[in-house]
């Protein structure tokens, strides 16, 4: 699925896990993501996307960065040590002055447009593959706090 070269436009449906600790927040967010033809699943903290993370093979990591007790900057840390995966960071808050590599950041509210954009542009950073899990889907949205 995921290739070692950006996918132009919408050519590729990419495998997003979202991170999100507002529910109607993350359910805009997966909403959007399939509108865009890509396949997402959601999870409500990061503690939950770490679990969710090794679960399967994602391509690209869409996190807030204010989740509470683990923020969404450890939480790409964390995964980033493990595996070079892309992450947009879609937060309220503008971009550090030194972003991380692989990082774009995606102020909200964001239109479907801006979320399109940013999903070129962590295309450009998607490695082959992450993990070698290949399960299946999880469901959409995770229990809650998961």
């Amino acid at each position: 699925m995921a290739s070692s070269t950006a996918c132009p436009s919408n050519a590729c449906s990419l495998r997003v896990l979202v991170v999100e600790d507002d529910p109607d927040v993350l359910e805009a967010a997966l909403e959007a993501l399939e509108l865009l033809g890509h396949w997402a699943t959601g999870v409500r903290s990061a503690e939950g996307a770490l679990v969710r993370f090794f679960e399967g093979a994602f391509d690209v990591l869409m996190v807030d960065v204010g989740l509470p007790a683990l923020s969404g900057l450890e939480l790409a840390g964390k995964l980033q040590a493990r595996c070079k995966l892309p992450i947009i960071f879609a937060t309220g808050s503008k971009a550090p002055d030194r972003p991380l590599h692989g990082a774009v950041w995606l102020c909200k509210p964001f239109s479907l447009e801006q979320l399109r954009e940013a999903l070129r542009q962590a295309s450009q950073f998607v490695e082959p593959k992450c993990v070698d899990n290949q399960a299946e889907p999880a469901p959409r949205v995770a229990a809650s706090g998961a």
